[in-house]
């Protein structure tokens, strides 16, 4: 069923770089949920695999000393729903991967496989990009950080040098503190789909709950990658909460995206998802941060 030249299993972080290095044209594989499909496609026949699924190491959530939330590439869609820290900081993200697929895939399914596919339609992307996320890669050289926004070069096409791993995916603390988000998936069915659109925002509101300070939105699938709407985040800071920001604001980030046209749907439907689930996604995130709309 698999075409696979060779496997090799990597033993740590240093041997997984070390066996990038030997292998160049190896691929690497961690859960195997699109590897593995992509294999028995026929689309990766013949090829080298090094197996990085064993390095607890790249497991988990944890904070760093200065308050950087720090999520392990191999780190399920599951373990991140469910993970206290994602739960109390950055809730919007344990929601938005826990609509990818099913029971099955969020359970081999990692957050490093999501975001090396560098597929636009990503389900954390979206998210990742409105908090800001940073990159970390390791390779021969040491340890590369660089923002999400960088990492992601084009369709399908991600920032990965040759030797290079993705060992995390970090958060910065000015990122998340005191923002609320929410995100907003459209598609076809209620489960088990790819994203037509997605939506992420998230807001800051000042100590009275009466202004917008930050305003973060981003989409997957408005564009050939994830991308953020400048425009309307320009437009919510400083204003004072109100229904009429929340539609200005979904109107505006049409000033930002360029989704195209699919069998999934049209781009001027998907001109008109973008903005009402942004109007949507803000309003929500004002609630969640204790604003009244």
């Amino acid at each position: 069923m698999y075409d696979i030249k060779a496997l090799y299993q990597a033993k740590s972080t240093a041997d997984a770089v070390a066996l990038r290095q030997a292998h160049p044209e190896a691929h690497i594989i961690a859960g195997g949920s699109d590897v593995l499909v992509q294999m028995r496609e026929g689309k990766r026949a013949g090829v080298e695999l090094i197996s990085i699924q064993t390095l607890d190491e790249l497991r988990g959530v944890s904070l760093e000393p200065d308050g950087t939330l720090r999520i392990g590439s191999l780190t399920s869609f599951s373990h991140i729903t469910r993970d206290p820290l994602i739960q109390k900081y950055v809730n919007v993200l344990g929601e938005a991967v826990d609509q990818v697929g099913g029971p099955q895939i969020r359970n081999i399914g990692t957050i490093g496989g999501n975001t090396c596919n560098g597929v636009t339609s990503a389900d954390s992307a979206s998210t990742l990009f409105a908090w800001d996320a940073v990159v970390e890669l390791t390779g021969p050289d040491g340890v590369r950080r660089l923002p999400v926004q960088e990492f992601y070069l084009g369709a399908g096409k991600v920032d990965i040098r040759a030797g290079e791993i993705q060992t995390a995916i970090l958060i910065p603390k000015e990122s998340y503190e005191g923002c609320f988000g929410h995100y907003i998936k459209y598609a076809m069915r209620n489960a088990m789909d790819i994203a037509t659109l997605g939506t992420s925002v998230n807001v800051r509101l000042s100590a009275d709950k009466k202004t917008v300070e930050r305003a973060r939105v981003a989409f997957g699938v408005a564009g050939p990658i994830p991308l953020r709407a400048a425009h309307a985040e320009a437009l919510a800071a400083g204003q004072p909460v109100s229904a009429e920001l929340a539609e200005r604001f979904g109107q505006a980030v049409r000033e930002d995206i360029n989704p195209r046209d699919s069998w999934r749907a049209a781009k001027d439907f998907r001109m008109h998802i973008a903005a009402e689930s942004a109007k949507r996604a803000f309003t929500e995130s004002v609630r969640l941060a204790g604003g009244d709309l």
